[in-house]
């Protein structure tokens, strides 16, 4: 029998200057040791670009750790502290394209969104305006996600009215209806059944 052991990786939320690039994973078996080395990823390591880039989107929430440092000077100058909002606002940016491209889902984005506020909170406890001001960027993202969803709900129930007319093309409802026909289709045939 054979046993395939996935690719593992150790994450490193913070990092000094003794943290290794590479760790010993030793498995004892019955018949002997095994052992091979395991990188060592460091979210501090990564940029926004680097993340976005390279599809590692599970890193967003933890990207706060690499100002950590820096916090004391974001707490009391209004100046960085707008940059590192502006440095969220961007990730915003980023998820709400990746969404619309189809890359991620909803879901996966308010997720992402719910993680960071919640690392954030934890994180930065002791610096007030560096909670508040990225964590209200946050916060704001969810809401704006809740009041999308109710949209949506909204423009489902307008297409199913008008297919239940059977006066337009699944084309023209899309269209009125700001769905996608995709959507359009997905409803009609749950009217049908």
């Amino acid at each position: 029998m054979t046993v395939t052991f996935p690719n593992t990786a150790v994450l490193y939320l913070r990092t000094y200057k003794k943290t290794p690039d590479k760790m010993k994973y030793v498995i004892v078996t019955p018949g002997g040791t095994v052992q091979y080395d395991v990188p060592i990823m460091k979210v501090q390591a990564y940029t926004l670009d680097d993340i976005f880039e390279k599809g590692l989107l599970i890193l967003i929430p933890f990207y706060i750790f690499s100002h950590e440092k820096s916090f004391p000077e974001y707490n009391s100058n209004e100046q960085k502290l707008a940059e590192l909002k502006a440095e969220y606002q961007k990730i915003l940016e980023k998820l709400d394209e990746l969404e619309e491209q189809g890359i991620i889902g909803a879901f996966d984005k308010r997720t992402i969104i719910e993680l960071s506020s919640d690392v954030i909170k934890e994180i930065a406890q002791k610096y007030e305006n560096v909670q508040k001001g990225v964590g209200d960027i946050m916060g704001g993202a969810l809401i704006e996600t809740s009041a999308r969803r109710l949209k949506n709900e909204a423009n489902k129930k307008m297409a199913l009215r008008l297919l239940k007319l059977e006066k337009l093309t699944i084309e023209e409802i899309a269209k009125c209806s700001d769905l996608s026909m995709e959507e359009v289709e997905q409803l009609a045939e749950l009217q049908t059944m």
